[in-house]
């Protein structure tokens, strides 16, 4: 009874990563069961952000938010998805779409997350300003603008796995972010050879979650963040079922908003 259970939340899940949560597009989604239909919406939503890019920012970074905004998915499908200038615009530097990213993040379009090289209480002390992973602001959405379709994702594709990885850590985050009270960031060391997906700050709580798209569970950058910091607990999500071992949870990538009642 459990697994039937959890093959019908694994498959509501690769719905909702098509679908995303945008009202209109699980509406009809919802009354409809049409992947064409959603999609259509999907496109007229983008289409009128970027409308809206026109009409309500300043003109002279309107070109510099439409770049930055179209590079998001070639920067996530990145194997380190830490947000690279370079991919926007041959030559790009920060100071020039520093004030493009605020106001996309301003209007709530983008979640920024900043990069952690520490692990001490709270989280914001050790932010690195300079680093950090930028995700829009549905997953849904950010399909389309990959031109995703739902034959692809449902049905499994070798070439889609490189940005799989992109989708289930996109959904994390967004999921993440609905959690109050709860500060998200992700963790590299200096060197680069650690990496975790995301670090959550409770107030009370310092947790590692690492993230997967199948049922993969190696997660050596989470034992290396682990040997080092030795949190008292720690969170790998994956298109697995519920499993406590020690100090490290299993959770379910459809259970994920549990994080906050650990």
């Amino acid at each position: 009874m459990i697994a039937n259970f959890g093959k019908t939340y694994i498959d509501a899940l690769k719905h909702y990563y098509f679908v995303g949560g945008m009202p209109e597009a699980a509406q009809n989604f919802a009354e409809n069961k049409d992947f064409n239909g959603v999609r259509d919406i999907q496109k007229r939503i983008l289409a009128a952000y970027e409308q809206d890019f026109s009409k309500h920012a300043p003109n002279d970074i309107v070109p510099k938010i439409r770049m930055l905004w179209n590079s998001i998915p070639s920067q996530l499908a990145k194997e380190n998805k830490k947000f690279i200038y370079g991919l926007v615009r041959e030559g790009a530097r920060a100071k020039e779409y520093e004030t493009a990213i605020m106001w996309l993040s301003d209007c709530g379009l983008v979640h920024k997350v900043s990069r952690v090289n520490a692990a001490g209480i709270p989280l914001k002390a050790y932010e690195d300003l300079k680093a950090f992973k930028l995700f829009v602001v549905d997953v849904g959405l950010l399909g389309c603008m990959a031109g995703l379709w739902q034959r692809t994702l449902l049905d499994g594709n070798d070439l889609f796995a490189e940005f799989k990885g992109a989708l289930t850590e996109q959904y994390v985050c967004q999921q993440l972010k609905t959690i109050e009270d709860l500060d998200v960031y992700y963790y590299t060391n200096d060197r680069g050879s650690c990496e975790v997906d995301f670090v959550v700050d409770t107030g009370e709580l310092i947790i590692p979650v690492e993230v997967k798209a199948e049922v993969n569970l190696r997660a050596k950058s989470l034992k290396t963040y682990q040997e080092k910091f030795s949190p008292e607990v720690s969170v790998r999500t994956a298109m697995t079922d519920y499993k406590k071992e020690d100090r490290l949870i299993n959770l379910p990538l459809y259970a994920i908003e549990q994080i906050s009642k650990i």
